[in-house]
């Protein structure tokens, strides 16, 4: 196991995490971007299952958010505001009339102090930011730290611990787009996808979570018995075509599920699972990618990575039913994240 620097456009560092089979995680300190994951395939092949740029300096403005921590609040805001305490928080209005993933200053554009570590069966790299009273419109000084473990058993462990100086907003995710068929040689249309979920939240034609749970059964919605992503890319229900054919969807997982969400692709045998510790998860599906970015192994088009954003949803913050994004102060904010990667047993 071992860990390789190297400076990135003069600024900026790029560390690579390689474990004892050879599977690999590359990570920038600017916005925390994971940039390359190579796993192997079902013949040995190792090729990178992640979008990234082709040139780095794309992620100066990444507006897809490829492969970055998300924050303070990941999801969108309805209105650019919210009241807290009585008292009304403004933020910058950067989709629309709303507020997406941090805004412009969100997480995603802050060089982060990174440290590594090493020992006897992982890998990884400690991130730590400090976000001060009023960043990005937010309250509170919030310490974060993210912390990546590569294991010897192929998983990858996101690990997110804050804590905050007053009572603020919080929940924390990654955007990395995953394509298991490698190196980009088919969009994700058909992956499978098992996910122990019954209920999603219903988007608006804004996309903004109603704070309305709908029940998935009997919709392209429910993936408990496993389905193949395309079935719901071109079909008439209507939450689908709200968010221009896919999925853009907070799902709310079932309590105590062993892994809430499993990801197979067919054709090269790779197989991802994950396991978290938070309530729920948006399944985006790149409905919006733009078409025609340079990127590693081709150009951009829609479908060609799914992003799975484990989180609380910010539409608690009109429906106390769902999972709260709320942080008070001085409680401790931690949740995880665990992908492990393999291949399908065909037996």
């Amino acid at each position: 196991m071992h860990i390789e620097t190297k400076e990135v456009l003069g600024k900026w560092k790029e560390y690579t995490l390689t474990n004892d089979h050879d599977m690999t995680v590359s990570v920038l300190n600017f916005g925390g971007i994971i940039t390359k994951i190579l796993v192997p395939d079902r013949n040995g092949y190792i090729e990178n299952i992640v979008l990234g740029y082709k040139e780095y300096n794309d992620y100066e403005e990444n507006p897809n958010y490829f492969g970055a921590i998300i924050g303070p609040v990941a999801g969108r805001i309805k209105a650019a505001s919210f009241d807290l305490d009585n008292k009304t928080f403004n933020l910058a209005a950067n989709d629309g009339d709303n507020h997406l993933h941090g805004g412009p200053d969100g997480f995603h554009q802050v060089i982060w102090e990174v440290n590594s570590f090493k020992d006897q069966n992982s890998v990884g790299l400690i991130l730590t930011y400090k976000s001060t009273d009023g960043e990005a419109g937010f309250p509170g000084n919030v310490g974060i730290k993210v912390t990546y473990t590569l294991t010897n058993e192929n998983q990858l462990i996101l690990d997110y611990i804050a804590t905050s100086d007053e009572k603020t907003l919080l929940t924390l995710t990654n955007h990395t787009y995953f394509n298991l068929s490698g190196d980009l040689k088919t969009t994700v249309k058909e992956h499978t996808l098992y996910m122990d979920s019954s209920e999603f939240v219903e988007l608006d034609e804004q996309l903004i979570p109603t704070s309305r749970k709908l029940n998935g059964e009997g919709t392209p919605f429910d993936f408990r018995d496993e389905q193949i992503i395309g079935d719901g890319l071109n079909d008439n229900y209507e939450q689908n075509k709200i968010v221009g054919n896919g999925y853009d969807h907070y799902f709310i997982f079932a309590k105590n599920s062993d892994h809430q969400v499993v990801v197979k692709e067919p054709v090269q045998g790779r197989m991802m699972t994950v396991k978290t510790t938070q309530p729920g998860m948006v399944l985006y599906t790149a409905n919006g990618l733009s078409e025609g970015l340079p990127l590693a192994e081709g150009l951009s088009k829609k479908y060609l990575g799914v992003c799975f954003e484990t989180q609380a949803s910010p539409a608690s913050l009109h429906n106390a039913e769902l999972p709260s994004v709320i942080l008070n102060k001085s409680d401790v904010y931690h949740q995880q994240t665990v992908f492990s990667f393999g291949l399908i047993d065909n037996n």
